[in-house]
């Protein structure tokens, strides 16, 4: 009412320096012209006109017209005209905690008509608003009114849309367990890793329809790296973190969730591992040449990712192509980050490889080994030589000698085998990169029994 008030008085403000304006000071150097024609008479009607209360009576009279001619809407005041209020915010009155509402527009046009005053005032007001009186209604669907409350009834007005259709559904509940989601974990830095998330709570509620309750699959925490103050090492606090809803199709779902937020404590680590760099040769050096030595410009990478992923990475294989290679060699290869591994403090690595003389020998009753067996089962040789093979090693003589059957390792991959008699393929693998494996004897024959 307070701010009704102050419109007015700012509008008659403007009216009266309107006058002063435009019509007394320019009534008032008409008749100083006039006088200043006449000598006598004209000192006197110039005496009389310089007195306050002359001046003030004059005035009083052209404000009492002036209003006579705004309230007949002589002026162009009285013009009807129209004002468009866009994008006006709907309120909808019903029971938020047991009905749920849809169809409704968030906002409507509003068009004003009436005359300039009356616009010019409304639109200063703040007692207006957009109602959807919902109160009343059942769960189901209704065709309901948008009206436009303001209490002035020289105002005439249009609101579009005028009518929506809407449909009420009760209010339903179910307890979720929250999940944490991180995003933009790659804007931490990469020696760095989240080690542990805990929030406030670990349960919520979602209130909604009961067809919008069912598509929830999970709800979960949206932690955002981004949002954190500091990111180093240690434990960092994180408040009002989003909840959000989702269907299996990771669709977000609309529905109320309580609480809106919550907490969470985030615990940021350096986790490190120094390990070997391997080098693997990858296929068959030029007939008789063999691998003589393999010099690595570093021998250790110290790598960094989440302690899970370390306990599982012994080395680092650096793969080269030696097929057909026919002299010494230096590579330079890119270190390729394993699954997991966000940073290595080596990114790349120079192999020189030289080449000698092939050499070979056969390393006698190497043991087979058996890998891969359910534990259900037990493994039998059909035959002497069906638990033992000779195995062939080709490389450079200074290499081989010292190579026995310790360092050796035949085996048999019995993964998918089960009860009976099976024919498998020898594998050898050795601990020498430089040297070429061969078992003399391709395939064995065994038996596999229950236990």
């Amino acid at each position: 009412m307070k701010n009704l008030f102050k419109t007015i008085i700012s509008f008659f403000a403007c009216i009266w320096k309107f006058i002063d304006r435009k019509i007394l000071l320019p009534f008032t150097k008409l008749i100083a012209f006039i006088s200043s024609k006449f000598s006598r008479p004209g000192k006197q009607f110039e005496s009389w006109l310089s007195k306050t209360n002359t001046l003030l009576f004059v005035s009083l009279i052209f404000a009492v017209a002036l209003f006579i001619i705004v309230d007949q809407k002589i002026l162009f005041y009285s013009e009807s005209s129209a004002e468009v209020l866009k994008s006006q915010v709907v309120k909808a009155v019903y029971n938020e905690e047991a009905y749920v509402v849809e169809g409704l527009p968030e906002s409507v046009d509003i068009t004003l008509i009436g005359s300039k005053a009356d616009l010019y005032i409304a639109k200063q007001s703040t007692t207006h608003e957009v109602v959807v009186d919902l109160s009343g209604l059942k769960p189901g669907q209704h065709e309901v009114n948008i009206k436009y409350n303001y209490a002035n009834s020289s105002i005439d007005y249009k609101v579009n849309p005028s009518v929506a259709n809407v449909m009420i559904y009760s209010k339903l509940s179910q307890a979720k367990t929250l999940t944490v989601d991180l995003l933009n974990q790659d804007l931490l830095d990469s020696k760095l890793s989240i080690q542990n998330v805990s929030v406030s709570t670990d349960n919520v509620v979602v209130k909604g329809a009961d067809y919008k309750l069912a598509k929830v699959a999970t709800v979960k925490a949206l932690v955002d790296i981004n949002n954190l103050v500091s990111q180093d090492v240690g434990t960092k606090q994180m408040k009002d973190v989003p909840l959000k809803a989702y269907d299996e199709s990771g669709n977000v779902v609309d529905v109320e969730i309580v609480p809106a937020t919550i907490d969470a404590t985030i615990t940021i680590d350096s986790p490190s591992k120094e390990v070997p760099i391997k080098v693997v040769p990858v296929g068959q050096v030029a007939f008789g040449q063999a691998i003589n030595s393999i010099d690595v410009s570093q021998t250790k990478v110290t790598i960094y990712g989440s302690s899970e992923v370390l306990e599982s990475i012994n080395y680092i294989p650096v793969e080269i192509d030696v097929n057909n290679l026919k002299e010494n060699k230096q590579y330079k290869v890119q270190l390729v980050n394993p699954v997991g591994i966000k940073h290595m403090s080596v990114s790349s690595v120079n192999v020189d490889v030289a080449l000698d003389a092939v050499a070979d020998k056969d390393i006698e009753n190497v043991s087979i080994e058996y890998r891969n067996l359910g534990a259900n089962y037990a493994v039998q040789g059909l035959s002497a030589s069906d638990v033992a093979v000779t195995i062939n090693i080709k490389g450079v003589a200074s290499v081989i000698e010292s190579i026995t059957a310790s360092d050796v390792v035949a085996y048999l991959d019995l993964a998918g085998y089960g009860e009976g008699e099976h024919e498998v393929d020898v594998r050898v693998e050795g601990n020498d990169v430089k040297v070429q494996y061969q078992p003399k004897t391709k395939k064995v024959k065994i038996r596999i029994v229950k236990k």
